[in-house]
């Protein structure tokens, strides 16, 4: 009589069902991914860790499945690139920018400049490298900080890793009702609508010039959402793990964390990416996310039952 197979052995990672699951899967992201968007190595490569996770071993099966959530983060933002926003109402650029220079504007030899304006004309090198290093952990530090929660607090993880998605769906609901270009556009094009507008690295070009590399270059070239500049969701992450590690973690990575908030806020203007108004809609933005999950979804017995059910998966 056969020996029982062990609970952890290859022989149950590599079982039927999940083969053709993920395999389906896999190949009908890529084929829709070429349909929207068109081809890019980047899906070759999600699909390939996703897999490689899934059956390397039963730790990295959870892991991968606790990522999940941010995985789909990732494939909404980049579909939205087949769903232009600016389709679906008056993209605001002009009145936006008027409102920046009334509201947060400062006299400079006579004349009223915007906050981009001002920083535009009064650069400096090491405030380049500065706001760029900032700027660069928008999406790394929330992943860190997840992955962080992922092995010392997994309910804490989930509740964190929903958050930001509720978080980022509040902002596509802004981004689709509000069209809003950003302050490079202006810079740039002034303020007639061009459709297809390539995306701009706009400031974060003088930290890739600075150090003599094509970070923000080739990051931009990718392509992006140019009339999705309101609200800053780069302004939002920074404050969702801000956050989190107040309940999470010590007081020097919670002073750790709101440096780095701060920082991308500041950059945010500096670089002429976001007016202030795209960041205090993003601080709002992330706000409202928190309190809609904390006091709503959290308040709910049949959404804890479901909080409950994923934990147990990406724990047992």
């Amino acid at each position: 009589m056969d020996a029982p197979v062990p609970a952890g052995s290859a022989t149950n990672l590599f079982d039927k069902r999940h083969l053709l699951i993920t395999t389906c899967v896999s190949i009908a992201y890529l084929l829709l991914s070429a349909w929207l968007v068109g081809f890019k190595t980047d899906q070759l490569w999600l699909m390939a860790i996703f897999n490689g996770c899934y059956y390397a071993s039963r730790p990295t099966r959870r892991f991968i499945l606790g990522f999940s959530i941010f995985i789909f983060y990732w494939i909404v933002f980049d579909y939205m690139k087949a769903f232009p926003n600016y389709l679906t109402g008056p993209v605001h650029i002009q009145d936006i920018y008027e409102t920046e220079k009334a509201w947060f504007g400062t006299m400079v030899n006579g004349v009223r400049m915007t906050p981009n304006e001002y920083w535009l004309h009064n650069t400096h090198e090491w405030l380049d490298v500065l706001t760029g290093a900032f700027y660069l952990c928008w999406v790394p530090v929330p992943l860190a900080f997840a992955a962080y929660l992922f092995y010392t607090d997994r309910l804490q993880f989930i509740h964190f890793a929903l958050t930001f998605i509720l978080v980022n769906w509040v902002g596509y609901i802004v981004y689709y009702t509000f069209p809003a270009a950003p302050p490079w556009y202006v810079q740039v094009h002034g303020f007639d609508f061009i459709a297809n507008t390539a995306s701009n690295a706009a400031g974060l070009l003088r930290f890739d010039t600075a150090l003599n590399v094509n970070v923000f270059g080739s990051l931009y070239a990718k392509g992006s959402n140019v009339f999705a500049a309101m609200p800053s969701l780069h302004s939002a992450y920074p404050l969702i793990v801000f956050f989190y590690a107040r309940k999470t973690t010590n007081l020097f990575f919670t002073t750790i964390f709101g440096v780095i908030a701060l920082g991308i806020w500041f950059a945010a203007v500096y670089t002429s990416h976001h007016y202030v108004l795209d960041v205090l809609a993003g601080i709002t933005c992330a706000a409202v996310g928190i309190g809609l999950y904390r006091l709503v979804l959290m308040k709910s017995v049949a959404y804890n039952e479901r909080i409950t059910k994923f934990y147990t998966t990406i724990t047992k």
